[in-house]
């Protein structure tokens, strides 16, 4: 599974900016999209928290695998 920085990366390049962060959880806007909250720990994230964040923001894992 992907550490929430390789997410943070992937959210980034399609389009999902930095609004503001709460402790350890980042609020990520997208001009067309959800808001996404990520959650800034070591270590990777769990698959179903990472599937999620990914179904929340419109992708799939397949698209995160391929760029």
């Amino acid at each position: 599974m992907p550490t929430a920085q390789e997410l943070l990366r992937f959210l980034r390049k399609n389009g999902y900016r930095e609004k503001r962060q709460s402790g350890s959880h980042l609020i990520l806007v997208h001009p067309e999209r959800r808001m996404l909250v990520i959650p800034i720990h070591r270590g990777d994230l769990p698959r179903g928290l990472f599937l999620r964040i990914l179904k929340d923001a419109g992708f799939s894992e397949q698209q995160f695998l391929e760029g």
